[in-house]
């Protein structure tokens, strides 16, 4: 975790042409920040390196994800009923913003540390008491659930009647979030590529849509992944549960997936990449009842759905400064850039708009890699690029 610095993402924008319009709130799926290995066998969560957890302490009482772009609270607002916390938030004005909210699911899911537990957070957000964190989602069908993420890293549908202030035992606080960058919205949430395999633009990742025909182990799931081979690529891999996670729809029931996308007929239990740290002979899963996260023993048996893309390698520990790119995004690696950008392999056709966290323009037009940023003060920053933008990029630390 790095605090207070200059952070510069690349997003490039690409259009969709379909239907299954979506919100994209987040820039970037996070990692889970799971680094220990449990098993000699390839393919476990800290065997990849997934956009891993980048929080910058404002200093205001707020947090910044530099992955996903969300802002936070460093401190939770306490424990409340879910009709307070929709309130609380909304009143909420806190380091001149006014414009917070409850998070959905999947942002306060992103939240998760799995190499930690209770609370399974960052070390940058304050520990409190709370079991629980409300999110803005009811259970469908079922009003009286709340989807809420908890101090052990699950997120499930609790009754809003547990808390505390609601005549319960269990302590369920808010967090609120915001979006310093307007989400974009995007037409076409998955698209089948007709090869068996779907890719999700919300993430880039592409999966399986077809699970595996057999329960396995975790031990067996994890070789069987690593194996596969389909239509020619053989980077499949066991997803983590952040990633697992992703695919789950809130709206739907038994299954949570699409089945219109996925060849899913009925509610199933999916392996994850992710260990329990305090219990280390028990795995994540994706039960999709549902859509609650949640562990077994290893050795039990359970549905397979494998992934691939969004793999990293680390620069902070291979040296190489680079941007990473594939058809529709680019993040820089390190953070921060020093003073001067120089972009190779470009075409020289891209545009670009530099913003801050508050959305202020502080760069628009061609051939940003020309100018010097040595004077902006320490923060989040977002590059918008639009053009042609083929080929690899790389970072020339000046």
């Amino acid at each position: 975790m790095i605090r207070g610095l200059s952070v510069i993402f690349l997003v490039v924008m690409c259009l969709f042409a379909h239907a299954q319009v979506a919100i994209k709130s987040m820039l970037f799926l996070p990692g889970t920040g799971q680094t220990q290995k449990f098993t000699t066998t390839y393919g476990e969560d800290a065997d990849y390196t997934m956009y891993a957890p980048f929080y910058i302490d404002n200093g205001n009482g707020t947090i910044t994800d530099t992955i996903t772009g969300l802002m936070w609270q460093k401190t939770d607002g306490g424990e409340m009923t879910i009709d307070s916390a929709v309130r609380y938030c909304n009143t909420l004005n806190l380091a001149g913003h006014n414009d917070w909210h409850l998070p959905r699911p999947h942002e306060l899911f992103s939240l998760n540390n799995l190499q930690h537990v209770n609370p399974a957070l960052d070390s940058v957000f304050t520990v409190t008491n709370a079991q629980y964190w409300w999110s803005d989602a009811r259970q469908v069908n079922d009003s009286v659930n709340v989807w809420c993420t908890n101090a052990g890293g699950g997120i499930g549908n609790k009754p809003d009647t547990e808390t505390v202030s609601a005549g319960g035992t269990k302590s369920y606080h808010v967090r609120a979030v915001r979006y310093p960058i307007v989400p974009d919205t995007i037409t076409e949430h998955f698209t089948d590529n007709g090869n068996g395999t779907i890719t999700d633009n919300l993430t880039n990742l592409i999966w399986q849509k077809s699970p595996y025909t057999d329960s396995l182990t975790w031990e067996e799931a994890l070789i069987y992944a690593d194996s596969l081979t389909l239509q020619g690529d053989t980077d499949w891999r066991l997803p983590n549960i952040k990633e697992l996670e992703s695919l789950n729809d809130e709206t739907l029931t038994s299954p949570s997936l699409n089945r219109n996308i996925f060849n899913v007929t009925a509610s199933s239990q999916y392996w994850s990449s992710t260990s329990l740290p305090n219990f280390p002979a028990k795995a994540w899963y994706l039960d999709t009842r549902f859509g609650i996260t949640t562990y077994n023993p290893k050795t039990n048996r359970v549905n397979v759905l494998c992934v691939r893309g969004n793999q990293i390698k680390n620069p902070a520990t291979t040296g190489v400064n680079t941007i990473r790119t594939n058809a529709t995004d680019m993040i820089i690696f390190p953070n921060p850039f020093n003073s001067t950008i120089r972009l190779q392999s470009g075409t020289g056709n891209e545009l670009y708009e530099l913003t801050n966290s508050l959305g202020q323009l502080i760069y628009a037009g061609a051939h940003i890699e020309q100018g010097n940023f040595s004077n902006i003060a320490d923060g989040f920053y977002l590059l918008k690029v639009t053009g042609n933008t083929t080929g690899v990029f790389k970072l020339i630390k000046q």
